[in-house]
């Protein structure tokens, strides 16, 4: 059955799911994670994109920050205010901001990223699952939780199905820090820590979660009520898992 989205309106925000064709691993190494940084950061322009930036390790090449900087007035499609990289799937947060912003960074996300892994891993055909999902946030309360959900995604690493069985004990504080150190998320962003500023624009959700220490808290008390009474009706009325 088709995937149905709602209609992607300028100015709305929407918490938007990529999947990997029949459960592939969309990232199998590093290198592939960084890609995928690169490309949420390159081809989120209306303009088109020079594809000669590259970040080798945990640094940007000095012929590359050159390039970084023909991006500083690039027209945005989106502005992405957070996002987590999972193996084979990946959650954004976004705004957008230009006319059919949403469906021109799937399509360029899709035709890059694509090209990149298929070229490097030498397979053919599509990488992604068909259409990607989109949920259209339509209040404060909707966008808090889903800043929880994505940020808590990667929980799923340490605990498979953690979501169904809840975190038991001591295991509370061990996913805490996991999810505040995870490198493939937003997250570190939002409390302070300098991981990929410039792909996010961290300051509304803080502002809408309060500041920074608020944020924390809500993700943290949220974990402790997972592990005393698991997830909440109002958590899975939102659940793409």
């Amino acid at each position: 059955m088709p995937v149905k989205r709602p209609p992607l309106i300028n100015g709305e925000i929407y918490h938007i799911v990529i999947r990997a064709i029949e459960g592939m691993k969309l990232f199998r190494n590093e290198k592939d994670y960084y890609r995928m940084i690169h490309s949420l950061f390159v081809f989120n322009n209306n303009n088109a994109a020079i594809s000669t930036y590259r970040r080798q390790g945990n640094e940007i090449p000095n012929r590359a920050r050159s390039v970084l900087a023909l991006f500083t007035k690039r027209k945005l499609l989106v502005e992405v205010l957070a996002f987590c990289l999972m193996s084979n799937h990946i959650h954004l947060l976004v705004r957008q901001v230009s006319d059919g912003g949403i469906s021109k960074l799937m399509r360029k996300i899709g035709a890059g990223y694509g090209g990149y892994y298929n070229k490097k891993y030498q397979r053919k055909g599509r990488l992604f699952d068909g259409r990607y999902r989109a949920i259209h946030i339509e209040n404060d309360n909707q966008l808090k939780i889903v800043f929880v959900y994505i940020h808590t995604n990667p929980v799923a690493i340490l605990i498979p199905n953690w979501k169904e069985g809840g975190i038991i004990g001591k295991e509370l504080n061990k996913v805490i820090e996991f999810i505040e150190n995870y490198r493939w998320s937003s997250y570190p962003d939002c409390l302070g820590k300098k991981n990929f500023p410039s792909l996010t624009s961290r300051e509304f959700l803080i502002n809408e979660m309060d500041g920074i220490k608020e944020a924390q808290r809500f993700i943290n008390d949220w974990l402790q009520a997972k592990r005393e009474l698991r997830e909440t009706s109002v958590f899975k009325e939102i659940s793409l898992e």
